[in-house]
């Protein structure tokens, strides 16, 4: 038998595991309804969670996450849903999106810096609601069912409460 390094039997390692890691950026976008705390918080959540799911992502991979806001949407720091989910450990930063005449209206943008071996064609953009017209080209991303969702806000709250 021949050991490769890695403790396998194989010969030969696949392309994947002989990939470094390397930072990969993520990107994703939603829109939200109204320039509404909860409303802006759950949308991050909602949107955090689909990149999560579509990635395979854990938060101890992530290096940093930059949310934007468009100037519309300022009732709430979008890094908050981060932090609700149980990413303490991950840096966060929040800024506006610049004002773009035409541009989409009360929009949410995040990119997270993941460490992963991952190509960059491997990886999942997300683009949920009216954010769907900024990439049609990634309208294959399936969206978190809402009794995904819900059962997720009801778990922030039961730690809200004990926070």
């Amino acid at each position: 038998m021949n050991l490769n390094g890695n403790g396998s039997t194989s010969q030969h390692r696949t392309e994947k595991e002989a990939r470094p890691i390397v930072c990969r950026g993520v990107r994703g976008a939603i829109t939200v309804a109204n320039n509404d705390a909860e409303e802006i918080l759950a949308a991050a959540r909602e949107l955090l969670q689909t990149i999560v799911e579509a990635n395979q992502m854990h938060p101890d991979d992530v290096s940093s996450v930059y949310f934007t806001t468009t100037p519309d949407l300022n009732a709430a720091y979008p890094a908050l849903a981060a932090r609700q989910l149980g990413w303490s450990d991950v840096a966060l930063m929040c800024a506006h999106e610049m004002d773009v005449p035409g541009g989409l209206p009360r929009c949410l943008r995040i990119l997270i810096h993941w460490n992963t071996t991952r190509s960059a064609r491997e990886i999942s953009h997300v683009y949920l609601k009216e954010a769907r017209a900024l990439r049609p080209d990634r309208d294959r991303v399936p969206p978190v069912r809402p009794r995904q969702v819900s059962a997720m806000e009801a778990m922030i709250r039961v730690l809200e409460a004990t926070l």
